[in-house]
């Protein structure tokens, strides 16, 4: 089947069985996406001709949103040849998708469900990507996971990946049970489209708003990234960090990001614990609700949020109640593959 782009003159083929998004992704057209669950809305697109089926319900789409003809490119799959109406803010021109060998150089448990990696790729290879953009790795059959970049795109001769161990899962499994040095890995990338957003210079242009950057668990990988770059280019934007995580334990990255704080003038960082001991002095609660605590309004910051699908859908939700404007609101949706997720519903249905 073919898919069109309303907005372009692009096109490309869509196997049968294949969702739109991969079917693009091969093509080298970086569409707006996040999870590839289904869940965080990133990929929506209105339909504007032809018919899709989905493997199973979306819960990305309200059934208002799907009246009106929206539709998740990461779960649609073409029964005809389509056009579909989307953004496509990083053209395909301007992106190179590669895919490369790499190797884990180092391996480090940073607590006791994160590995942080640190790959490798070949010298004769340029890895040109922006700060928040992630990479897949591939697995056997065509299977792929997703891993955002921590490391600034200046600092490339390693990619930092923050890997959080899945029971079960095919890959961090292996990462935990002793992948280390010299273990070869293929990844794919750069991916996404979340990513660091320059404010527009212009004579007599007001200051370039506030950073808000909302993080939950190794959702902080590409705020790290991004962070990162800020400092380490001297762009002096004011930005606020607050991370979430369930308990002290969890606090991975705390003593590096206390100490960039400590450097960087520009850069403040609160760690929220949803599940705090009585020793714990710092913020409590969900981390979207710290932000909102101390807040009365959100409409001069631009915001990024990165971390599990209910964390995103709370920061659009609420935020959005609170002025923040939808097109300074910028996420990454951190979920499960699909075939984890399959095994993990097949799993629970055979313990009920």
């Amino acid at each position: 089947m073919r898919v069109s782009l309303s907005k372009s003159n692009r096109s490309f083929s869509a196997a049968p069985g294949q969702s739109v998004l991969d079917a693009a992704l091969a093509a080298g057209l970086n569409l707006p996406h996040s999870c590839k669950g289904g869940n965080c809305g990133s990929c929506r697109a209105r339909l504007l001709q032809g018919e899709i089926s989905y493997p199973g319900a979306p819960l990305g789409l309200s059934v208002a949103e799907v009246a009106e003809g929206w539709v998740l490119l990461c779960q649609a799959r073409a029964r005809s040849d389509l056009l579909v109406e989307t953004c496509e803010t990083v053209a395909a021109d301007q992106v190179q998708i590669k895919r490369l060998p790499c190797r884990i150089e180092r391996s480090v448990q940073v607590c006791h469900d994160v590995m942080v990696l640190h790959l490798r790729l070949p010298a004769a290879e340029d890895f040109h990507f922006q700060p928040g953009q992630y990479v897949d790795v591939m697995l056997p059959g065509g299977r792929r996971r997703s891993f955002s970049i921590a490391s600034p795109p200046h600092d490339s001769r390693l990619l930092e990946l923050h890997v959080r161990r899945v029971a079960g899962g095919e890959f961090t499994e292996r990462v935990f049970g002793g992948a280390a040095g010299n273990t070869l890995l293929n990844i794919e990338g750069p991916l996404g489209q979340f990513v660091y957003r320059a404010p527009v210079a212009a004579a007599g242009a007001a200051p370039a708003a506030p950073m808000l950057l909302i993080g939950g668990g190794t959702g902080l990988a590409p705020l790290n990234s991004i962070i990162r770059h800020v400092v380490g280019h001297a762009i002096g934007r004011r930005m606020i960090l607050y991370w979430g995580v369930r308990s002290e334990r969890d606090l991975y990255a705390d003593a590096a990001l206390r100490e960039l704080a400590g450097k960087a003038a520009d850069l403040r960082y609160v760690p929220v614990l949803s599940e705090a001991s009585a020793q714990w002095r710092g913020r409590v609660g969900l981390v979207h609700e710290a932000v909102l605590q101390d807040f009365e309004t959100l409409a001069d910051v631009e915001v990024y949020a990165s971390g599990p699908p209910a964390m995103v859908a709370a920061v659009r939700r609420e935020f959005a109640a609170r002025g923040a404007l939808a097109e300074r609101v910028y996420f990454d949706s951190f979920d499960y593959a699909p075939d984890v997720l399959e095994r993990q519903r097949n799993s629970a249905a055979t313990k009920s």
